[in-house]
């Protein structure tokens, strides 16, 4: 399984350079001061469960306008961890296609968060090679990413990818209600 993941081509696509696009991404951005910042996050959360059913359905022929929405509400932490424990076994398929997806096509200073969430679906299914590309990507986009920090330290530790997943999985709920109280 590892020598297939290994080829797989995590670089910038075309429409990572659109200019509509990285205009309609940069209207999801989310401030950390916003006086609606809990009404964003729970935007966000929600944008990305909705995106996982529209992924599984219809892939990178998703709406374009979905996508950005969710690259662009990704700039918010929690947004971003919340969307760390979103997959479970079932939709874990879903999940890998569309982080992938999404990393192939975030914005410059977009792709942090993204290639920190498909890093960490590449080291649970055992290719830390590919876990280590994709955290490559986000240190060039954001070289400070608290997130890439962690998870290279994670990563390197050896720390099993089952404990990793199952601390993912018992941090979610706390998460989510941070979220949606």
């Amino acid at each position: 399984m590892k020598a297939h993941y290994e080829e797989l081509s995590i670089e910038a696509h075309a429409l990572s350079l659109d200019a509509e696009f990285m205009a309609l991404v940069k209207t999801f951005y989310v401030a950390e001061d916003s006086p609606v910042i809990t009404a964003l996050q729970q935007d966000g959360a929600t944008a990305v469960i909705d995106l996982s059913a529209e992924f599984e359905k219809f892939a990178s022929d998703s709406q374009p306008e979905h996508i950005a929405h969710v690259i662009g509400r990704l700039s918010d932490i929690q947004v971003r961890d919340f969307a760390l424990g979103s997959h479970n076994r079932d939709s874990f398929e879903t999940y890998w296609g569309m982080w992938l997806y999404l990393l192939q096509n975030a914005p410059v200073g977009f792709v942090a968060p993204v290639a920190c969430l498909f890093a960490t679906l590449a080291y649970e299914r055992g290719d830390t090679a590919l876990a280590y590309r994709a955290l490559d990507r986000a240190t060039v986009d954001q070289p400070a990413y608290s997130l890439t920090i962690l998870l290279r330290r994670v990563f390197g530790s050896g720390w099993p990818a089952g404990a990793f997943a199952a601390m993912r999985v018992e941090l979610h709920p706390k998460v989510t209600a941070g979220i949606f109280g």
